[in-house]
């Protein structure tokens, strides 16, 4: 399916977010189509792309033939890719086909993710600093349950902003104080030549133990910009999250059978 534009804007500056949705997440095998509301998971990330103000178009890519056709039916843009290893590969591979001045990553799986979040990141792209191949948001982390949750990715921040670690156990251990603990969101951006230079790199033994593929810039010694963001949602990993996005979805629409749209 062509992909179609959303907001349009000059030549000069074309960003566009990608949307990587794959069936077989070892932890939730077809999440994409799982049923937040009267839509797929997927469909509501996609509306929180269509409500950035910064972006020129957004679509789904992904492997799956089920996932393609969902998307046909719900007007999603969408583009088939070969199986890649990791969401931010199978980001690179659109970039080689689709033209635009830089890519923003946003995980299938954040159905509350912040418009303005998607867009802070598309500006952050704009102004990297040299030596810096891409921008990561981040928010802090209050609970103690999502510290402990080795699904939720944690961050270490240098004090230039730029990230120097990422892990899902809780870090940095709290020996000498209680730090400040930091999230990960699904939210990464790249300029193209950024998106090459990660396709390049061969993945490393930070990334393979951890399975977080930022730490493929980190352990090779390129820069990500990490921004931090106002976002207190949480991903959906497991089929006890989408219980507690379910739960969270009626909150903030009044009630069940709302999808939300904003």
């Amino acid at each position: 399916m062509a992909a179609t534009t959303i907001n349009p804007r000059s030549t000069s500056r074309r960003h566009i977010a990608v949307i990587p949705c794959r069936w077989g997440a070892s932890r939730f095998p077809g999440k994409p189509l799982a049923a937040l509301d009267d839509k797929p998971l997927m469909w509501h990330v996609y509306q929180r792309c269509t409500e950035a103000k910064r972006l020129d178009e957004a679509l789904v890519a992904t492997d799956d033939e089920r996932i393609e056709v969902a998307c046909r039916e719900l007007g999603i843009p969408c583009l088939m890719t070969a199986e890649q290893p990791t969401g931010t590969d199978r980001v690179a591979e659109c970039a080689q086909r689709i033209k635009a001045d830089a890519y923003i990553n946003v995980q299938g799986d954040e159905p509350f993710i912040s418009p303005a979040a998607i867009d802070a990141v598309s500006d952050a792209l704009v102004h990297l600093e040299p030596g810096m191949v891409a921008a990561n948001a981040y928010a802090e982390l209050d609970e103690v349950w999502s510290v402990l949750d080795h699904n939720v990715v944690k961050a270490v921040v240098g004090s230039s902003g730029e990230a120097l670690m990422f892990s899902r156990q809780p870090i940095p251990y709290p020996k000498g104080c209680r730090p400040t603990y930091l999230r990960q969101l699904g939210l990464y951006g790249f300029t193209g030549d950024g998106l090459r230079l990660f396709r390049r790199l061969h993945q490393g033994p930070l990334e393979q133990a951890e399975g977080i593929e930022m730490l493929r810039l980190v352990e090779h010694g390129y820069g990500v910009r990490m921004l931090r963001v106002s976002d207190t949602e949480c991903a959906v990993d497991t089929p006890e999250d989408l219980e507690r996005a379910r739960a969270r979805l009626r909150e903030v629409s009044g009630g069940p059978g709302r999808a939300a749209s904003s």
